[in-house]
């Protein structure tokens, strides 16, 4: 077998074409790194652990012996599965195997009642006169609320994923420490369980005042939070519907917690513990941080019950958090994931989260797959995921060679969306695709065809919004993008100047020129309805408005490509939450994205 061969054999690419269609080869070091750190053999990957099928598709023949369901029933095969097999993770047992897991998929995701529109929120940055500094789950509560009044059908929220507990604590919703618990920086202190005593009015105040500072500062939230969520956790440790949380939620739960408690002792670096400290562990201290997690889902659960949640899934981990030791055999060591250059990043993105080993995960049963899955799914209407081109492939890269010189592995995609639709079809969950930028045509053929929402953006779409797809996800903007308003007052690509990050100064003209399209008027209050007048105007199926646009806030969240230049992931609402219900324009803007006839 060639050395190429060998390569794509365990799904490693020896080149790809990059976004202006030229081919690009890989360099034979990186491939061959990428194959070390995967402990490539000369017979290809294992076989797979778990096997993956779907009731909707012609059921296989797996051979002759016994299902064990997941509810414990027992049945004999010989021949095809049968039909009525329900669906379920459950276990086959071969005449002449060993056992091994049965996963039994729907094959397609739950669709959404009805075309609904909702707001995208960056929690952090939302607000209220009740916070403690940044924006939390009691504020998700009454954004939904107060936007259920106005006809939302859904909330957008950023990621709420658990980051790395360390000194300081890390910005960026997209970098978390594990995708499968929750980031209890959100917690409304006052209203969780054992709350109360001589110090909590101190501790609100200090809180409250800290709605003042012009950016997100969360070392000190947490700093006035934590002593606060210890005295309640004092109180409230016996609780019975912790002890039933920590039942239900088992092995990871425990582990999860125990990360914690021993990074608070040796740092986040697991890797660099002393041998032994993982069973040194205090016992209070792990049982606090499962109170934490108890607490979290409480809150948002009944964040969900306002109003139901549409949850982003980020790609990928901190290398160093509590999920890469959880799962650290299924991680490829040496490696990360990011982007190949392109016209905006010349010298392309190395984003520092590790991938996943792809045969190691399968081998694994898929486990943190389906345990992030849940964590998004469990509290809310639907999943944004996140670059869903990752479950297909992953631009890997090497350590110390910089992005331009990484390259692509491909993923057992219909095993990952086989649990996908699974994991929706219990939750009841519709799930949407971030599928922007260079998607292959059978990534999309796939996803549309297992009801999986393409995400549309008004600023890169070339076709006017009545031309697109009605099973997609509709937007102006995101994150990581201008702002309306930043782009309309020029602002946005001044900011990128007076940081020195190069601007496209094409592009930016370009959306100058698309906005001018559909809104002559220069108040921005007017350009801000004329824009979303004509997303209005698309069948998509979901509808979203940003917060920031409703404010006709300049600045947005995200700069990519700064690491200190500009306030990512800190910047909040310029006015809290109680001002942005009486908004004017985000009545307007309700009544535009709920018009049934399109025009």
């Amino acid at each position: 077998m060639t050395t190429s061969a060998h390569a794509e054999h365990w799904g490693v690419s020896t080149g790809y074409h990059d976004y202006a269609g030229n081919w690009r080869e890989a360099e034979p070091e990186t491939v061959a790194a990428i194959l070390a750190a995967m402990g490539a053999g000369e017979h290809g990957p294992p076989g797979p652990l778990a096997v993956t099928v779907r009731t909707d598709h012609p059921l296989p023949d797996i051979g002759s012996g016994q299902v064990v369901t997941e509810d414990g029933g027992r049945l004999a095969v010989a021949g095809p599965l049968p039909t009525d097999l329900p669906t379920g993770y459950h276990t086959f047992e071969p005449d002449d195997r060993p056992p091994h897991p049965l996963i039994v998929s729907p094959g397609r995701v739950p669709v959404p009642s009805g075309r609904q529109w909702g707001f995208a929120s960056q929690l952090y940055a939302t607000r209220s006169g009740h916070s403690w500094g940044m924006g939390d789950l009691a504020d998700l509560a009454e954004l939904g609320r107060w936007a259920r009044g106005l006809g939302a059908g859904f909330t957008l929220v950023n990621p709420l994923h658990a980051s790395t507990p360390a000194e300081h604590q890390q910005p960026s919703p997209y970098y978390p420490g594990s995708r499968c618990f929750l980031n209890p920086l959100y917690i409304a202190v006052e209203q969780a369980p054992g709350a109360g005593g001589d110090g909590l009015a101190d501790a609100a105040a200090a809180g409250r005042a800290l709605n003042g500072t012009a950016r997100i500062d969360r070392d000190q939230v947490w700093a006035v939070k934590r002593p606060a969520l210890e005295a309640a956790f004092a109180r409230s440790r016996d609780d019975a519907g912790l002890a039933r949380f920590r039942t239900e939620h088992g092995s990871q739960l425990q582990r999860f917690a125990t990360y914690c408690a021993v990074a608070e002792v040796h740092g986040p670096v697991w890797r660099e513990w002393p041998e032994g400290a993982e069973a040194a562990a205090h016992p209070d201290r792990v049982r606090f941080h499962e109170w934490l997690q108890w607490v979290s889902e409480t809150q948002l659960a009944s964040a969900d019950a306002e109003l139901g949640l549409v949850i982003d899934l980020a790609v990928g981990v901190d290398p160093t958090g509590p999920d890469s030791w959880i799962w650290r055999d299924t991680f490829a060591e040496g490696m990360s994931v990011g982007a190949p250059p392109d016209e905006f990043n010349t010298r392309g993105q190395d984003w520092g989260l590790p991938p996943f080993d792809p045969w190691r995960l399968r081998a694994g049963g898929y486990e943190p797959w389906i345990a992030a899955l849940r964590s998004g799914m469990t509290h809310g209407a639907g999943l944004r995921v996140d670059h869903v081109m990752g479950l297909f492939r992953l631009f890997w890269i090497p350590a110390d060679v910089g992005a331009g010189a990484g390259t692509y592995v491909r993923y057992p995609h219909h095993d990952l969306l086989n649990i996908l639709a699974l994991e929706a079809e219990r939750a009841g969950a519709y799930v949407v695709g971030e599928d922007l930028g260079t998607v292959e045509d059978e990534v999309r053929w796939d996803l549309a065809e297992r009801h999986v929402l393409s995400y549309r953006l008004w600023w890169f779409e070339d076709h006017p919004p009545s031309e697109w797809p009605e099973a997609a996800m509709a937007a102006i903007t995101t994150h990581d993008l201008p702002t309306v308003a930043g782009v309309v007052t020029g602002s946005d690509v001044q900011a990128q100047r007076d940081i020195g990050t190069e601007p496209n100064e094409e592009a930016s003209a370009e959306l100058v020129a698309k906005v001018r399209t559909v809104a002559g008027d220069d108040d921005i209050e007017a350009v801000i309805t004329a824009v979303y007048r004509d997303l209005a105007g698309s069948p998509c199926t979901l509808l979203v408005a940003t917060l920031d646009d409703v404010l006709a806030v300049e600045e947005r969240p995200n700069m990519p490509g700064t690491t200190g230049a500009w306030p990512n992931w800190c910047i909040p609402l310029p006015v809290p939450l109680e001002t942005i219900e009486e908004s004017p324009l985000a009545v307007r803007l309700a009544e535009l994205l709920a018009r049934t006839e399109r025009t």
